[in-house]
């Protein structure tokens, strides 16, 4: 099995694909008339009935939210503990 380019598609396109499916059109004709991944067209659904946006940032879930923040802050202070052992270091040779 060879590996799909990965391929981008607009908000437009992805609320027209969206509203054929809401309309009845069955979900394998859809993803074979526009070459779609099931999982994509299923992705897209979702995301227009939980919020009506695609973005992911609008889409997540407020432990999602907290997760990201929690992660960013790790690293944050991960970066300023390494800057304080090497400032120790230096310091401590003097």
């Amino acid at each position: 099995m060879t590996k799909r380019e990965r391929r981008s598609f607009s908000k437009d396109f992805k609320e027209q694909v969206v509203q054929l499916h809401l309309a009845g059109k069955p979900r394998a004709d859809i993803v074979r008339e526009y070459d779609l991944t099931p999982s994509a067209l299923d992705r897209w659904v979702r995301q227009h009935q939980s919020s009506g946006s695609f973005q992911e940032k609008d889409n997540r879930t407020p432990e999602e939210t907290e997760l990201i923040k929690l992660r960013k802050e790790n690293q944050r202070l991960m970066m300023e503990n390494d800057i304080l052992k090497q400032a120790a270091l230096i310091m401590g040779r003097k």
